[in-house]
């Protein structure tokens, strides 16, 4: 039987296109499993129910690698624990040349070696490319603190607002203090949040007494 896996990272994320290929393949929506939530793991209820209902022989398809997962090494021991003690078959469709277990199982114990071998050289390139990644972000923090750069999100003060906001702030704020205005109206009129709200207009009114 053909199954297909899908997951999107998100809920706004649209996995139209995925399951439009899953369904060129024959595979009906019934048999078409989608999470939507990271890949980080795989403790994701629609990848585990698929996992339940698979049988010896089916085939599933998944169209990228990191669909089923970024954690490789747990991508590795899902890929064997799918092929191996359950039996079915994963073809990646990004890549059906190195990612069809198929191919491997034909060529008896030898393709055995060959799938483990292969499936090690993934995990080690893709922890070096974890690596690379994260010593680049570490270097970009590390530069930008020595270059002085505030890291995070801009902070919001009296200064920071735009020329609209200011001007906002400036028509309003005595119909704020005599009540003409409720303080919720104010803050959507300054596109702003409670907390930032009251810290400004707190500075505004100290600027003008002073």
């Amino acid at each position: 039987m053909k199954l297909g896996y899908i997951r999107v990272s998100s809920k706004d994320q649209n996995e139209g296109r995925q399951v439009e290929k899953m369904l060129e393949l024959g595979i009906e929506e019934r048999y078409i499993f989608i999470d939507k939530q990271t890949g980080a793991n795989f403790d994701r209820p629609q990848y585990q129910a698929m996992k339940m209902f698979i049988r010896p022989g089916d085939l599933i398809y998944i169209d990228d690698l990191d669909r089923l997962g970024r954690d490789y090494d747990g991508i590795i021991k899902e890929w064997k624990h799918i092929t191996r003690e359950l039996g079915a078959d994963i073809v990646i469709l990004s890549n059906p040349t190195l990612f069809d277990s198929r191919k491997y199982k034909e060529m008896g114990d030898i393709g055995k070696l060959m799938e483990d071998q292969f499936l090690s050289l993934l995990s080690f390139v893709a922890e070096q490319e974890r690596k690379k990644i994260k010593r680049r972000q570490a270097e970009g923090i590390a530069l930008a603190k020595k270059q002085g750069k505030h890291l995070g999100r801009p902070k919001i003060n009296l200064e920071t607002i735009s020329k609209e906001q200011r001007k906002t702030l400036e028509a309003n704020f005595e119909r704020w203090k005599n009540q003409e205005i409720t303080a919720v109206q104010f803050m959507k009129m300054l596109g702003l949040k409670k907390g930032t709200f009251y810290k400004i207009v707190k500075e505004y009114e100290s600027s003008q007494a002073s």
